[in-house]
């Protein structure tokens, strides 16, 4: 089943009537529990093509599909709740708020949900164990290393149970260790869980994580391979 359908996409930027092409008559699919890392250098569109992806932008020409429907069919309160409800998003610079702890930090998207109360602190609770930081939870973020941080995105992304997870640069921001504890995260989120997920990065190997490489260059599409020798990921962070 098809997740996200892309065809002859395209997105152009104006400023004085000027204008400027960002992405240029890209078609893929992305079906269900696959996990697909978008590639490509620096100003390649991959951000671009992420936020169009993730309702955070619309596109100019072409088509884009979620769950079969083109943005045009959702309302914006609807394109509101499936971004909340069925989207997860991790950033490189993690995004949270830096002066609330653990808990509260991951608790805020379902704030905005229909999950009703009573549950609320039991799903904020299974997300937090299900990255390795119970011990941690009622630390502020601004005490957190930068892989902890990243591991409380992950699991903010993870306690409305979405549909699909984007990744942008999760690793940008970390050593090198703390960068593979994540991807190897995000890998068993995609294997063990069936999570789809699509991982934007410019780095080969941690593109080698998912199943699948979009390579882009210029907001084109240049290759769409398979990933034959992906890494083996190991167990779940401590805990």
């Amino acid at each position: 089943m098809a997740v996200i359908e892309v065809k002859n996409l395209e997105k152009t930027y104006y400023n004085d009537s000027v204008a400027t092409p960002a992405l240029r008559d890209m078609s893929f699919t992305i079906n269900k529990g696959e996990f697909v890392a978008i590639m490509g250098p620096s100003g390649s569109g991959k951000s671009t093509l992420l936020h169009i992806l993730g309702f955070l932008d619309r596109h100019t020409n072409g088509e884009y599909r979620f769950e079969g429907r083109t943005i045009d069919e959702y309302s914006k309160k609807e394109i509101a709740r499936v971004r909340n409800k069925k989207m997860g998003f991790v950033f490189q610079a993690f995004n949270l708020l830096p002066r609330t702890t653990v808990f509260e930090n991951v608790k805020l998207p379902l704030l905005y949900s229909d999950v009703k109360k009573s549950r609320r602190d039991e799903l904020t609770f299974k997300a937090i164990e299900s990255v390795g930081l119970s011990h941690r939870i009622n630390y502020e973020s601004s005490q957190l290393s930068g892989g902890e941080k990243q591991r409380v995105a992950i699991a903010r992304a993870l306690v409305n149970k979405p549909n699909i997870i984007f990744a942008d640069e999760p690793t940008g921001n970390l050593d090198s260790k703390s960068g593979q504890m994540i991807m190897e995260f995000i890998q068993k989120l995609n294997e063990e869980d069936g999570h789809t997920i699509v991982l934007i990065t410019h780095e080969t190997y941690t593109a080698e994580h998912a199943q699948r490489i979009i390579q882009m260059f210029d907001g084109e599409i240049k290759s769409d391979i398979k990933v034959n020798h992906r890494h083996k990921a190991r167990d779940y962070f401590e805990k």
